[in-house]
Protein backbone atom coordinates (compact mmCIF):
# COMPACT_ATOMS: atom_id res chain seq x y z
CA UNK A 1 0.00 0.00 0.00
CA UNK A 2 1.58 3.42 -1.21
CA UNK A 3 0.12 6.26 0.72
CA UNK A 4 1.37 9.92 -0.01
CA UNK A 5 0.94 13.24 2.55
CA UNK A 6 -1.74 11.47 4.42
CA UNK A 7 -2.78 10.00 7.67
CA UNK A 8 -3.82 6.98 8.99
CA UNK A 9 -5.45 6.33 12.67
CA UNK A 10 -2.87 5.25 14.45
CA UNK A 11 -2.74 1.21 15.45
CA UNK A 12 -2.56 1.88 19.75
CA UNK A 13 -4.85 4.34 20.67
CA UNK A 14 -3.31 8.15 22.29
CA UNK A 15 -4.62 8.99 25.36
CA UNK A 16 -4.90 12.02 27.80
CA UNK A 17 -1.54 11.89 29.41
CA UNK A 18 -0.09 11.18 25.41
CA UNK A 19 -1.79 14.73 24.87
CA UNK A 20 -0.98 16.21 27.75
CA UNK A 21 3.18 15.46 27.61
CA UNK A 22 2.82 17.68 24.56
CA UNK A 23 2.32 20.94 26.61
CA UNK A 24 0.10 22.33 24.31
CA UNK A 25 -2.72 22.80 27.11
CA UNK A 26 -0.14 24.86 29.06
CA UNK A 27 1.49 27.28 26.78
CA UNK A 28 -1.38 27.70 24.40
CA UNK A 29 -5.33 28.67 25.11
CA UNK A 30 -6.43 25.62 22.64
CA UNK A 31 -10.20 26.11 21.69
CA UNK A 32 -11.22 22.42 21.29
CA UNK A 33 -11.72 19.74 24.41
CA UNK A 34 -8.83 17.52 25.06
CA UNK A 35 -11.74 14.86 24.07
CA UNK A 36 -12.33 16.17 21.10
CA UNK A 37 -8.96 16.33 19.91
CA UNK A 38 -8.12 12.65 20.83
CA UNK A 39 -10.96 11.45 19.04
CA UNK A 40 -10.01 13.22 15.79
CA UNK A 41 -6.39 11.88 16.14
CA UNK A 42 -7.65 8.60 17.02
CA UNK A 43 -10.13 8.30 14.21
CA UNK A 44 -7.58 10.23 11.92
CA UNK A 45 -4.41 9.99 12.62
CA UNK A 46 -3.88 13.55 12.72
CA UNK A 47 -6.06 16.68 14.18
CA UNK A 48 -5.50 20.68 13.59
CA UNK A 49 -6.58 23.35 16.31
CA UNK A 50 -7.33 26.56 16.60
CA UNK A 51 -5.30 27.98 19.03
CA UNK A 52 -3.81 31.37 20.48
CA UNK A 53 -0.51 31.85 21.97
CA UNK A 54 0.39 34.91 23.80
CA UNK A 55 -2.88 36.47 21.83
CA UNK A 56 -1.75 35.59 18.76
CA UNK A 57 -4.01 33.06 16.50
CA UNK A 58 -2.23 30.21 15.61
CA UNK A 59 -2.94 26.50 13.92
CA UNK A 60 -1.58 23.44 15.93
CA UNK A 61 -1.32 20.22 13.67
CA UNK A 62 -0.67 17.32 15.75
CA UNK A 63 0.59 14.59 14.06
CA UNK A 64 0.21 10.60 15.12
CA UNK A 65 3.02 8.78 14.95
CA UNK A 66 4.58 5.28 16.29
CA UNK A 67 6.96 6.92 18.32
CA UNK A 68 4.22 9.66 19.61
CA UNK A 69 2.45 13.01 18.86
CA UNK A 70 4.45 15.19 16.67
CA UNK A 71 3.42 18.72 16.73
CA UNK A 72 3.33 22.20 14.07
CA UNK A 73 2.86 25.43 15.49
CA UNK A 74 1.53 27.46 11.87
CA UNK A 75 0.67 31.15 12.99
CA UNK A 76 -2.00 32.75 10.77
Amino acid sequence: MVCAACSLPPDKPFTKEDLYKTGIYTYFTVNDSPESVLSAINKEGEAILDAKYRNRPVWIKLLGKVDGLSIQIIER
